[in-house]
């Protein structure tokens, strides 16, 4: 904005009023317009404005506003913030309807819609606005008109909400029914993982049981049929060297009998008795048979410590050997 637009439009304003109509304006100057809060009587008619901005709502120091005989086709969302507005001509222009925010305009006591292509119920409520007294019952009728509509849109939105509250609940707990859904198919599916591995620990612990028990009978038969080979053993084994020990034991016994017998029968029986060297044997023959009958039991004893020693020398072969 330019010092010399400012100038400008400093010399058209008057006091209160502001004169801008028959200005070739295809635009509202709202910034220039801002600057002076004390011009509140503004005349933008006979322009070629075709839109006002939003921030033209910004100007809420307006109480008197023509914008009659332009190429207006809306006015802005945010119309209502201009509170103080008492006085709106809209004469002339290309709208069909008006903002829901219009409705906040209760300031306003006097407007003409005249020449505008309004919807039908709009134009109802305007009137013809050929006077003073029309003008007035225009803003009055319109401003209820737009009250209606505000409060209908208010209860359309309201329903909005709610049907969109409603349908945000239900996708909650649609999203909650899922969630709990696939909470409840995790938890099965670890409960069936959890009973797939109980039963394939069960399988290989009777499997390993099985094996056990096999090897064990296994063992256990070897054992038998190893103690039963080793009796076989002992029984046929054992005897041989007890045979060969005590038979050559008394083998040596007889041979020594049969030698001392022959000398002695030889010595007792025969003329040789009468030989010197008989005398001896003779004697010694009856010392022997004496000490014989004497020591009879110790042979006995004797023989059969022998015979225990043999045996427990072959057990404890036997034993060494398993």
């Amino acid at each position: 904005m330019s010092k010399t637009k400012v100038l400008n439009l400093k010399d058209k304003i008057s006091g209160n009023e502001a004169d801008l109509s028959l200005s070739n304006l295809s635009e509202v100057p709202v910034r220039e317009l801002a600057l002076f809060p004390k011009a509140t009587v503004v005349d933008l008619s006979c322009n070629n404005i075709i839109s006002l901005p939003p921030e033209f709502c910004s100007l809420t120091h307006l109480v008197k506003l023509d914008l009659s005989k332009n190429q207006l086709t809306c006015l802005p969302d945010d119309l209502g913030n201009l509170v103080n507005l008492q006085h709106l001509d809209l004469y002339n222009n290309k709208l069909t309807i008006l903002p829901v925010s219009f409705s906040q305009l209760r300031g306003l006591k006097w407007l003409d819609l005249k020449d505008n292509p309004l919807e039908p119920s709009l134009a109802k409520a305007a009137g013809d606005c050929l006077d003073e007294r029309q003008c007035k019952q225009c803003a009055s009728k319109v401003l209820q008109h737009m009250r209606a509509i505000q409060e209908e849109s208010d209860r359309a939105r309201e329903k909005r909400l709610l049907k969109e509250k409603e349908l945000e609940r239900k996708r909650e707990a649609k999203q909650k029914e899922r969630e709990a859904r696939e909470r409840e198919a995790r938890k099965r599916e670890k409960a069936e993982e959890k009973e797939r591995r109980r039963k394939e620990y069960n399988a290989q612990m009777a499997a390993l049981a099985v094996q056990e028990q096999q090897k064990k009978k296994s063992e256990e038969k070897k054992k038998k049929n190893g103690q039963a080979a080793d009796k076989k053993v002992d029984v046929k084994a054992a005897p041989k060297p007890r045979r060969s020990l005590i038979g050559l034991i008394f083998k040596l016994l007889l041979l020594l009998t049969v030698g001392l017998a022959g000398v002695a029968a030889a010595c007792q029986l025969t003329d040789l008795q009468k030989e010197d060297f008989c005398t001896p044997i003779n004697a010694a023959v009856d010392d022997c048979l004496s000490w014989a009958k004497v020591q009879e039991g110790v042979v006995r004893q004797l023989v059969h410590n022998l015979s225990s020693a043999a045996k427990d020398l072959l057990e404890s072969t036997q034993t060494s050997k398993n």
